[in-house]
């Protein structure tokens, strides 16, 4: 008779339904991911208020998705071996402590230590949450991949509007949200242990702590298929995370904040609209045609910031994001496809590295770029490089399947074979 094993990774108590374990998971991703995208209209408010650049703004911007990274390659499969309810635990109140120091901020050094909490929180819980969705979802309903795909976009939008909206209208706007999500994020942790543990203990936890990307090698030729389009959709949403609100303010003259955050609105929440429409899509198909939308998209990106048309700029951005959301779900289908469960949270860990690699590092180069060439022409630049990897993701697709039909195409026999 299996007994519980003592501590927060029991593997048979409490007794919560599949479903609502896998639907509380998505909530908590939810929140999570609106707690890291709430900083995003925030960033002016501290601009004006400690005086640092743009440059300085995208490197606080960064340095989040840095700590992430670390946190990531340390402990981004580290529940496949103690389980997922003990790193969630600790990372959900680590998330809380981040907001205390958003809270006590006072300058750019209390900006930089926030971001780095919050990001080595959300590289604890990007890989377990991810596999807790696959680890809980209905196997005549594999949803985990559509969640997955469909709430950065969401959950980023949701937290960068509420936070617009506080900045327009109440008079303390840091103080209402940074409150807010730290008391949320403590009764999130406490909501935690009430979940069953989807992952029970296995050798290699200590080994697992060693820095490294791990693709399992039945899916490693998926990954550096997607890579293209993970770093393309990755990289426009990074640029308008940082330089979203400086963008409405200089090149359109618009009001930064909160059109910064209808700006992230309209890109990153159609993201979600795409992942669902293209939810019956094959993988490898709703890459394609995500790819192509998107890179539409950003071309109507380069074209209203060349003509100064902001109604172009809106609605390229909800272009754009229907084709993040879509080519972004394809990415996961396929990247996911009969990965063992031990090997997912370490999977997923990996794409996200990518992912947050591409999110950060070209922002901050555009960011210092702006200096030099004004942000206007390192946005256009910026457009342009993301339509090349876009199309490279379309063209090595095409390659694949071409690939794929020669290798499953009958051999022709001999012809003495035949006349025989």
């Amino acid at each position: 008779m299996l007994r519980s094993r003592p501590g927060l990774s029991s593997v048979v108590a409490p007794r919560v339904p599949r479903t609502t374990a896998f639907w509380s998971i998505a909530v908590l991703l939810l929140l999570v991911l609106a707690a890291s995208g709430v900083p995003s209209p925030l960033y002016r408010v501290y601009q004006q208020e400690f005086g640092f650049s743009d440059g300085v703004l995208t490197v606080v911007f960064g340095v989040y998705a840095f700590a992430l990274l670390a946190a990531l390659l340390v402990v981004g499969a580290l529940s496949d071996h103690i389980g997922r309810r003990p790193v969630l635990f600790a990372a959900l109140l680590l998330q809380a402590a981040g907001m205390v120091i958003f809270l006590a901020a006072d300058g750019v050094g209390w900006l930089l230590a926030a971001r780095v909490v919050q990001g080595l929180s959300m590289g604890a819980l990007t890989g377990s949450l991810g596999a807790a969705l696959l680890d809980f979802q209905r196997s005549d309903r594999p949803l985990g991949a559509l969640v997955n795909s469909a709430s950065p976009g969401l959950g980023l939008s949701i937290g960068a509007l509420g936070a617009g909206l506080l900045v327009e209208f109440v008079p303390d706007p840091t103080t209402w949200v940074f409150g807010v999500l730290t008391v949320a994020l403590v009764l999130a942790a406490g909501g935690v242990l009430l979940l069953p543990e989807s992952s029970p203990r296995t050798p290699g936890a200590l080994a697992s702590l060693r820095p490294q990307v791990h693709v399992p090698s039945a899916q490693r030729r998926d990954f550096l298929l997607v890579l293209p389009c993970l770093v393309a959709t990755w990289a426009l949403g990074g640029l308008y995370l940082a330089l979203g609100p400086s963008l409405a303010d200089e090149v359109f003259a618009m009001d930064g904040d909160l059109a910064g955050a209808l700006l992230i609105l309209a890109m990153q929440g159609t993201a979600a609209i795409g992942a669902v429409l293209a939810r019956r899509l094959a993988g490898e198909r709703a890459m394609v045609v995500g790819a192509l939308v998107f890179a539409a998209g950003v071309a109507g990106t380069v074209a209203s910031l060349l003509t100064g048309s902001v109604t172009v700029f809106f609605a390229a951005a909800v272009v754009s994001g229907l084709g993040f959301g879509a080519a972004f779900l394809g990415a996961m289908a396929t990247v996911t496809r009969g990965v063992a469960p031990g090997e997912r949270a370490g999977l997923l860990s990996s794409v996200f590295v990518v992912g947050y690699l591409a999110y950060s590092v070209p922002a901050i180069l555009a960011g210092f770029a702006a200096a030099e060439i004004g942000l206007q022409t390192a946005a256009v630049v910026y457009g342009a490089v993301v339509i090349g990897l876009a199309l490279v993701t379309v063209t090595g697709l095409r390659l694949r399947r071409r690939s794929d039909r020669r290798e499953a195409a009958p051999v022709a026999e001999p012809a003495e074979a035949v006349a025989a």
